[in-house]
């Protein structure tokens, strides 16, 4: 059981660093049909698809759980 704790521990760990290079990028992506920036819930919605596309563990597979959970989180900047 320590084992699987750990082993999350550090897919969680990868994962945040990948989260953090990822914020920029998706918050750059989150513009309207008319290239304006989006705001308000337009914007969280566009952001919380991009970091969630985003959210794979250092092995390139999608992460599920609590760690793309907290990935996502991260991502988002809360």
């Amino acid at each position: 059981m320590l084992r699987k704790i750990m082993l999350a521990g550090l897919v969680v760990a990868f994962a945040g660093g990948a989260a953090f290079a990822q914020d920029a990028s998706c918050d750059a992506k989150a513009v309207g049909k008319d290239g304006k920036p989006l705001a308000g819930a337009a914007k969280t919605s566009s952001m919380k698809k991009c970091c969630e596309a985003a959210a794979v563990s250092a092995d390139g597979k999608k992460l599920s759980g609590a760690a793309k959970t907290s990935s996502v989180k991260k991502c988002m900047g809360a």
